[in-house]
């Protein structure tokens, strides 16, 4: 049988966790695993090797009581490393949006999202693509477009690992990308892990951010 995608939810608005919790119930391959109402709560559980709940996604509130969801991000990714960082929340600010992905957010939703977005968006992280919000992947280009790229732009990426990472700009996930280039999903894994340690970045959407901003791939108009 294959495993479930284990889902903690740190949320401090009791309704809408139980909405979420209500609908990932229904899903074959998605679990609840835990929900907490504030960051410093839900870290100490991670924390906890004994009461320590499985994690594959972290669903995250930004606009939490006591610690910030943006606080919380790097406690997170130092106490389960191995899971990945969604932000679920009503704050569409552009200064939330960019910090939230320079800390390592795999993930940027808005609460105005249906629930088949968010459930999507949870199985397009774990398959290693990035799970943006329309409109805030727009903001993302925009504010990459308008920022100039330096004169030496990074030339440390291969020609491969160029596109690889334009493929994941456009929205591909590693099995697509390794269709689109007929290679195993291993190699593109490989490849992935090897662009992200070059340019310093923990995720696909820092990834394409940091391309765009460096020069590695023209600006564009979407």
């Amino acid at each position: 049988m294959k495993k479930k995608i284990q889902i903690i939810m740190v949320e401090d608005h009791p309704q809408y966790r139980e909405a979420i919790e209500l609908t990932l119930a229904d899903e074959a391959d998605l679990e609840l695993t835990g929900k907490f109402g504030a960051a410093e709560v839900a870290l100490r559980n991670v924390q906890d090797q004994s009461a320590r709940k499985s994690a594959d996604i972290v669903l995250l509130d930004l606009n939490l009581p006591g610690m910030s969801g943006l606080e919380a991000i790097p406690l997170f990714r130092q106490y389960i490393p191995d899971a990945q960082i969604i932000v679920l929340t009503q704050s569409d600010s552009k200064a939330d949006v960019l910090s939230a992905i320079q800390s390592g957010a795999a993930g940027y939703l808005l609460k105005s999202a249906s629930i088949e977005e968010i459930k999507q968006g949870i199985r397009t992280v774990i398959q290693g693509g990035a799970s943006l919000d329309a409109d805030i992947a727009r903001m993302i280009m925009q504010q990459m477009q308008a920022t100039p790229p330096p004169a030496e732009p990074d030339r440390k990426l291969t020609a491969r690992e160029k596109e690889i990472l334009a493929l994941l700009a456009d929205g591909f996930v590693k099995k697509e990308v390794a269709a689109q280039l007929e290679i195993s999903t291993h190699t593109v894994a490989e490849h992935v892990k090897r662009i992200y340690i070059k340019l310093e970045v923990p995720n696909a959407p820092a990834a394409v951010a940091k391309a765009f901003k460096t020069g590695i791939f023209p600006s564009r108009n979407r």
